[in-house]
Order: C-alpha cells, then structure tokens, then sequence
C-alpha cells in the first residue's frame, strides 16, 4: 500500500487518471465515467439477490433471525434501509441525471454501510458459537464474492463492502485468521480493481471516440444531403437501391420508400440522345462491378424539369471477397448545365438585344463565304449604323440608349424575317447577312424597307425619339471572296452612305477605297488645322427688310487646306462630328465669333451656329458665358442659331437647357425651319426670338408656279402668332427680294445682299457705310440649269435634224447644230428615246439658239439619247 500511495504521490496526473477510472473525479470532456454509472441501474434491480443472499446465509448458518435482542432487530432495520434505499435510489430520475462521479460516491458508502450492518447483525447472533467472529466472516466473504460476480466491473463497490465487513471484524477484535482474510482480500480486490479500472477506462474511451465519430460521420452526412451539394446511394447485388438519401427523393417528388428496391438503372434516363454515353457507362461499370467516377446522367423521374446528375460509386466486397453491392454518392449537375448553356448563349448572342454578337456574325460569315467545290460561298452582308443614336444616348441616358436598341433590333428582326441572320456588332452598328446570291434590285429594296421601319418615331421612357440608319452593302464574291474583306468593304460602302447624307444605303465600289483614304486624310488635316490655326470665320450680313439696315452677321466656318485650296464646310463639318472635333471647333468659333463682334458698332449682333452635340452637352451655357466675359460682348448681341434635330429628343433636358441659355441673355434662333424634325410642338415652349427659312423655300419661289411662296407665307404668319422675327435664308435676285418682302419676312440673309466676308472687309464695309445696305443682283430668278453635251433629233416639218444640247433647264435649252434658224419655229424636240417636248425657237446666233419648252420638264429623269439620228 505504502508502494502505491507512494506511486500515486509522485504522479499526481497519474492519480488523477486513476482517480477518473475508478470513477471518482470528474473525467472533463474527454469521456464520461459511464462504465462506472452506466449498470446503478441494474445494481438497482440485482440488490433483491443480495438480500436474498444475506438472509440464505443466516438461515444457513442456523441463526436465529430475531432473538428478542433491540440491537439485533436495529442492525436488522438499518441494514433492510440501507438495501433498500441501494435498490431505489438508481431508479430516482434526478439521481441519473448527477455526474457519474458524484453517483459513485453516493452509492460506496451505502455499499460499505449495507456490509458494516450485516456483518454487525450475523456477528451478533454467532457470539455463543465458537470462533464465532470467523464463522461469520466465511459467510460475509461468501456474500462479498457474489456481490463482486454480480457487480461485474462494480468491484470498487465489492472492496466498500469488505471493509465494511473487515471493520467489523477489526471492533469485535475476530482472530487473525479472519482478519487476515478479509485483509487479504481487500488488497487483492483493490489491486485487481485499479488494474481492470484502467483497462475499463481505456476500453471506454475507445468506445466513446469510435462512437464520436460514428456519429461525426453521420452529421456530416446529414449536412453534406441537407445543404443539397450531394447525396449517396447504395445497392445489393443484384443493382437494386437498399439507401438512397431524402434530398434526392424530394427532387423528384417522390418518397424515399418509393426508390427503395428498384435498380439504380431504372432512375437514369435510358437512351439519352445528349448524354447516352453516360448511361451506357454506369450499366457497364454496374455488370463489370468495377469502380467509377462522375459518370453524367439524366434523371428518368423527373417531373417538372429535366435534372442532370454526376454519379460516382465503388463494388463493396466483405473480407472474403464476396460481392455485397454498390455504394456511391452524386451531385446534381442541372444548375451547372443551366450555366453552361447561359455561357454559351452568352458567347453567341447579344446579352442586351437578343440578336447574335460579333463572333456568332463572323462565323457564320466565314462559313457563308468558305469554298464549295472550288467555288467561294455567295451572300451579302450589310453594315447598319444608327444616325443621331449618340444623341438620345447623351441626352436621355444610357437605359433609354439600351431600350432605344432593343426596339431596333426588334423592328430588324421583323424585317429580315427568315432572310437572314441579323446581330449587333457593337455599340450602334448592326449586320445583316443573307446568304446566297441575290439581284441588287431586291437587296435595295430590303434595304430602303430597313430604312423606313428604323426611321420610325419611338417611344422610350415617355419620350418621342426619332432617329434613321445607313447601311453599307457588299457581296461574295463579286466584292470580296473572305470575310476581312466583305467586312472592311461593306463598311466602306456605310461610310459613303453616311458620306451622302446619311439615311441612305450605298453597295460597295472599288472607288470607295480612294474615298475613305481622301476622307481619313481629311480628318488628319483638319486636327491639324484647329492646332495651327488654319481655320477662319467669315461673316455674311443679315438685313431688316423694312430699313435696309444691317442688324447683324452669320459667323460661317471656313477652311482653306494649304494643298486643296477652300474646303466645302458640307465635307469637313460631317468629318468633325464623327471625328468628335466638332466640340472643340464650335467653342473656338463661339469665342473666335464673340471676340470680333465686340469692334463692331454698337447694336449689331452675331449668329452663332450650335450643332447638336454642343447643345447636349451640360457644360455649354458656361461655354458660352465664358466666351461673352472673354470678348466682354453683350449678351443680346449674341444670337445663337440651333437646329430642329436638337429636340428629336425633347425631353426635360431640352427644356432646361433652353431655360439655361436665356438666363444667361442670349438670343436663339431655329435655324433651317422646316427641313428637319416634323413636329411643331416644341414651337410652343421653346423659347426661339427667330425663326429662319431654309434657302431651299427661297429659291425659285418667284418662279410661276413654284409653291415655296406659300411655304414661307405660312412660316411666317405662324412666326407673327408666336411673336417670333424671321429671316429668309438664299435670297439672290430681285424678284426673290420683292416676294420676300411683300410676304413679311422682317429679315433677309443672301447673295443679294452681300457674300461671306473676312473680318476685315465687315470693318471696312462699317467705316465705309455704316449699316446701311443695298441690294445687288439679276432681276429675276432663273431655274436650275444644267450643263451637259448630248446628241438629240429635231423634229420639224416632216424633217428630222441632229443638234446637241449644251445645258438645259426645266423650261428651256441652249442648243448647238442647226444654223439661223427664224425666231418663233416650232420644234418637236426628241431628248432621250421616245421622250418628246415641244419648244419654240426664242433667239438664233450661228449654229447657236435658244429653246423655250412649251412645259416644264424634269430633267433628272432623262433618259439615253435616241438612238438613230435622221439629216
């Protein structure tokens, strides 16, 4: 004992394991003392055994079990409480639920009390026996060898109930023969019990971490089918499901039970035409009982959608290397087919239109154009490009932009219909390609329907917007046999399109080619021009029709290229709006226009064009504040002339932009009225202190029968209801003057007043005259007139004669040919096949005389010159 006191002294972790196994101490987490606490309750239920035993043993012994003694019938009672209370005291609910540890030090001194009293009552009654005290013990050993049995591993509580007995053995001074064995039996109990306690703990702990992770497994599996990223399988070996989990149960709508013992074949799709190979694959793996892995497969039960899964499993064989079945897991792969099919939409076709995108175009164009027995492909492919799409998207936002969009390409679709394959190319460009070889008068067709469907008004976001489409058309093979070179001469082809005008289609031709590099060189040029100052205004008068005074000038833009002499503005100013130069260049010419009217006489205004891309622009009103405080300009001095295209999106912005302007003082003019967006609308809010006639009303208005006159009576009483001033713009010739003037135009801008002029002719023009002007021109007007040399037949008096026109107009001719012919002749003039008109002779020079047609003709439709000419 001193050995392993001391033992237990010098360790003292070792003694509190001991200490843990015999069920004494608290174990922590690491495992409860359940092999100490785990069978009170059958102790509980054995105890009437040990009673009985007690009670055989008297009854053996051939003792008196009452012998009239009160300290006999005591140790009897306590000892009956004490069994007693060791047979109820497990089965108490609030008993079980005490640590195993306090339970065990509750029932050892009831244990050690039930073999004090007894030993106490049977050593009572052997007192007249000889050697009674040892006759005593030999039962009381008896009964704690049974205990010992019945406890099993309860031996702590067997060596309780020897020392109860060995007590009492020790106060009733027994002999040493029963001392002696009672004492040897406690220590060979206790020795045996610290060694089995051990060993029970450690057998325990065992048990406990293999039940830990039983059912750590079970948890994660659990979860892992909860969550839905997997679920397992298992079948016998005939292939028939013996588990299968919930989750995969519940996606297809059915009970688990309802799966059980069909074969793992009959819930995979048989046959799939996209994924057979898959099911083949599990029934060969399922027949040759051999190992796979993420197998994909589709679901034969499933009702609502079709689901795909990937399937893994492994043969189970038991160590004698029987077949027992399959067991696996699986993973649903619909979501992740759904994606893929969504990337690979995604890759094809346009996320914001729907239409297909640039890869699926040059594909199928590519595959249109590739070689066919030695032979290229034949299509034709169409380049679309919005007009004035920038606009609503600067203007209303890039959703209204979006929105605008998918309307077009909604209207494309419906036009091209099954004739080809529309996409978007990105941004505002479209391409159309239609395959195989089509007659250039159909493809002009389609493209002028393409045309007038995109040009129609839209609404977006409440909003009116009108835009229009150009469209460059080339075709395999005739212009071009690969797809880079269908491509770059299609958009060519766009860009002569949106070169004329814009609104119009164009097909490819092999100059194009000259054009696009003369108008790249164009564009070079002029970013050069605005950094070195190769730009310059000119000014042309405005003039009050009623006091011939000058009231302002039109600061017009000009460009003289040091190699080709004087640019049109109607070829650099569309090179400045696609280039995006016209920003720059417009507030130039506002300061440029600003500064130089400032030496001007006082009262005499300047007019300003403002494209639309300036007028979108938020920063403009501090542009033109800016330029006014610079040339220190009165504001009433600047007008500022502003196209109807500005509200093909007339929208609060418009309207706030307006307010802005005339806040800073500014007058504002509608420039080229009636020749653009068609509403009048806007004319009620907007607020313009001008309106100015396009020169196209002007001209030719005196003419008789020309309905401009009527045109521009209208304008202007609408312009007086409104209380708006009015210029007329092109007025060349006197009787344009007088008709302008007797309509009520309160100004006139044109020739007859005076041409575009530097700035330093205007201020020698002030010093000369001051404001006054006079007009300056033919009499009257004269109709276009057009120079040409075309071999025609004269028909007179039976007599057929060969003349050549030099130039014709609509009501006349200059022709060549036919000598001293009498004023007054008639003629039957034949100018094309089968194309007649009659004319009189009105004078007569040599071989040279003047025609008067008896009608106006129109000379854009004339047509090849007769073939066979009589003399």
């Amino acid at each position: 004992m001193s050995l392993l006191r001391a033992s237990l002294d010098d360790n003292p972790s070792r003694s509190m394991t001991l200490m843990v196994a015999l069920g004494l101490s608290e174990s922590g987490t690491e495992v409860s003392a359940s092999w100490i606490s785990g069978t009170f309750f059958h102790i509980a239920r054995l105890w009437p055994l040990i009673l009985l035993t007690k009670f055989s043993v008297v009854a053996l012994l051939n003792l008196p079990f009452y012998s009239g003694e009160p300290l006999q019938i005591a140790l009897m009672v306590a000892m009956l409480m004490i069994d007693g209370t060791l047979m109820l005291l497990p089965r108490r609910s609030w008993f079980r639920r005490l640590m195993p540890h306090i339970q065990n030090w509750m029932m050892l001194p009831m244990v050690f009390l039930s073999g004090l009293t007894f030993s106490l009552w049977l050593g009572y009654e052997a007192k007249a026996a000889t050697d009674a005290l040892f006759l005593a013990a030999v039962p009381e050993l008896a009964v704690a060898l049974l205990a010992v049995c019945i406890f099993g591993d309860r031996r702590l509580l067997g060596i309780s109930y020897f020392l109860g007995a060995l007590l009492v053995s020790v106060v009733e001074k027994a002999g040493m023969a029963q001392v002696g064995l009672l004492f040897s039996c406690v220590i060979v109990m206790l020795v045996a019990t610290l060694r089995q306690a051990t060993a029970d703990r450690d057998q325990a702990i065992a048990r406990h971490q293999q039940d830990l992770r039983a059912q750590r497994s079970d948890r994660l599996l659990q979860e892992h089918e909860r969550t839905g990223r997997g679920w397992f399988w298992e079948t016998d070996r005939q292939g028939c499901l013996t588990y299968i989990s919930d989750t995969l149960a519940q996606s297809l709508s059915v009970s688990a039970d309802t799966l059980i013992g069909k074969a793992i074949t009959e819930i995979v799709r048989p046959g799939d035409k996209k994924q057979g190979d898959g099911e083949r694959t599990l029934g060969f793996h399922l027949s040759a009982r051999t190992g796979f892995a993420d197998i994909p497969v589709c679901a034969a039960m499933a009702k609502e959608e079709e689901r795909w899964w990937s399937i893994s499993g492994q043969p189970v064989f038991n160590e004698y290397g029987q077949f027992h079945g399959f067991r696996g897991s699986g993973t649903d792969l619909t979501e992740t087919r759904r994606n893929q099919a969504e990337v690979t939409r995604l890759a094809q076709f346009d996320s914001l239109t729907g239409l297909a995108n640039r890869i699926q175009m040059l594909r199928s164009l590519e595959q249109a154009v590739a070689d066919r027995h030695g032979k290229p492909g034949e299509c034709t492919l169409m380049m679309l490009d919005l007009d004035r799409f920038k606009i609503v998207n600067d203007t209303l936002g890039h959703p209204a932009g979006d929105a605008l969009l998918r309307q077009v390409s909604q209207r494309l679709q419906r036009v091209v219909g099954e004739k080809g394959l529309v996409g978007r190319q990105g941004g505002d460009e479209f391409k159309i390609l239609l395959p195989g070889r089509h007659d250039q008068t159909v493809l002009a067709h389609l493209a002028q329907a393409i045309i007038s469907a995109v040009s129609q008004p839209y609404t977006v976001e409440g909003n009116a917007v009108v835009i229009g489409v150009s469209i460059g058309l080339s075709a395999c093979p005739q212009d071009g046999v690969t797809a880079d070179a269908l491509i770059r001469n299609a958009d060519l082809a766009l860009y002569a399109a949106k070169g004329d005008g814009r609104g119009v289609h164009r097909f490819y031709s092999s100059d194009m080619h000259a054009d696009a590099e003369n108008r790249r060189q164009l564009e070079e040029d002029l970013r050069r021009a605005l950094t070195d100052d190769g730009l310059h205004l000119v000014y042309q008068p405005v003039v009050s029709s009623k006091t011939e005074q000058i009231t302002g000038y039109e600061a017009l833009l000009r460009w003289n290229h040091p190699v080709r002499g004087p640019i049109s503005p109607a070829l650099f100013i569309p090179i400045a709006e696609d280039s995006g130069l016209i920003a720059q260049i417009g507030e130039w010419v506002m300061r440029t226009a600003c500064r130089d009217a400032a030496q001007w006489q006082d009262g005499i205004r300047v007019a300003v064009n403002v494209s639309p891309t300036q007028f979108a622009n938020p920063g403009f009103p501090s542009t033109v504040m800016s330029a006014l405080a610079a040339s220190q300009l009165a504001p009433e001095r600047l007008e500022l002339e502003i196209t109807e295209s500005v509200f093909l999106n007339d929208d609060d912005g418009t309207d706030a932009m307006f307010n802005r302007l005339k806040a800073i003082g500014v007058r504002l003019a509608l420039d080229d009225f009636g020749t653009g967006y068609s509403s009048l609308g806007y004319l009620k809010k907007a607020p313009f202190d001008k309106i100015k006639i396009d020169q196209s009303f002007v001209r030719g208005a005196a003419i008789k029968g020309n309905r401009n006159s009527a045109i521009i009576k209208a304008i202007v009483s609408l312009a007086e209801a409104l209380g708006m001033d009015t210029t007329a713009e092109g007025a060349e010739t006197q009787d344009e003057l007088a008709l302008i003037r007797q309509l009520g135009c309160s100004h006139i801008q044109g020739y007859i007043y005076g041409r575009p002029m530097p700035m330093a002719d205007v201020m020698a023009t002030q010093q000369r005259v001051g404001t006054a002007a006079s007009a300056n021109g033919f009499q009257s007007s004269r109709p276009e007139r057009k120079t040409m040399l075309r071999t025609i037949a004269v028909h007179h008096d039976g007599h057929v004669y060969t003349g050549r026109v030099r130039n014709i107009s609509a009501t006349g001719a200059l022709i060549e040919g036919l000598w001293n012919v009498p004023v007054g002749t008639l003629f039957a003039i034949e100018l094309a096949e089968n194309q007649f008109v009659n004319a009189t002779s009105r004078w007569s020079k040599d071989d040279r005389m003047g025609v008067e047609f008896a009608g106006s003709i129109d000379i854009s439709t004339l047509r090849n010159p007769p073939r066979t000419m009589v003399g």
